[in-house]
């Protein structure tokens, strides 16, 4: 388990992300700013860490862990905090991106980068289309891209965790009104795109039993890495 994507919670709130960790994370174990985030891990299975875990877990309630399903953590939970869920998941990754299927009588889809003005409406979006955890300031782990119909945002994508060499692309998701439209796989392709031009792979998370969500990525160059499991504490 030496990947840097087994473990991407951890080395990225201990690295690349960890300005937004909370004043009480330290050496042992990491919570991302609630209203960024939900990950919470911890370093190792050490009485310290799992205290520390605790702790985290007890002050921050609702946190959600991500680790690598046959990894030495995936078991290393808080004490006494109560598990809501586990879920399984699949890690993917992307190191080039397939052409994109074009059609001469099609409009290039616009798009922009999304401001702090546009934070109500992401929340908004993400909260009815359930792309994974939003909060209230994720956007600040962005950039965000958006396409907006009417002045309203129908759909979304940017990124979340960074560790060395990859990016993650995250927020993907589009208004129940304005799919099919190809909104999601344009979003996704500018923003792996600008992934890729920084010289990093991309990677994502993504519902093990969403069957069309995988084969929708696997269309835009991603393949399954590991597999992963998520555990939602309770609030």
């Amino acid at each position: 388990m030496n990947h840097p994507l087994d473990r991407a919670v951890w080395n990225a709130l201990t690295t690349r992300l960890s300005s937004f960790t909370t004043p009480e994370s330290d050496a042992h174990a990491v919570r991302i700013d609630p209203e960024i985030g939900v990950f919470l891990s911890a370093a190792d299975a050490s009485p310290q860490s799992r205290a520390r875990l605790t702790a985290l877990a007890r002050l921050h309630p609702g946190a959600g862990m991500v680790e690598h399903s046959d990894g030495p953590m995936a078991d290393v939970l808080p004490d006494g905090v109560p598990v809501d869920r586990r879920i399984a998941l699949v890690q993917m990754t992307c190191a080039a991106l397939t052409p994109a299927r074009t059609s001469a009588r099609a409009p290039d889809i616009a798009f922009e980068t999304l401001t702090e003005a546009d934070a109500p409406a992401m929340l908004a979006l993400a909260t009815l289309t359930r792309p994974g955890p939003f909060r209230s300031r994720t956007r600040e782990l962005g950039p965000f891209v958006g396409i907006k119909h009417d002045g309203e945002l129908v759909a979304m994508a940017g990124r979340r965790l960074r560790v060395d060499g990859f990016t993650e692309l995250s927020g993907v998701c589009t208004h129940p009104d304005h799919r099919g439209k190809g909104y999601a796989a344009a979003l996704s392709r500018a923003v792996v795109g600008e992934i890729h031009a920084s010289g990093e792979a991309a990677f994502l998370h993504a519902f093990a039993d969403h069957e069309a969500t995988i084969a929708f990525y696997r269309s835009l160059g991603f393949e399954v890495r590991a597999p992963m499991v998520y555990t939602i504490l309770a609030d």
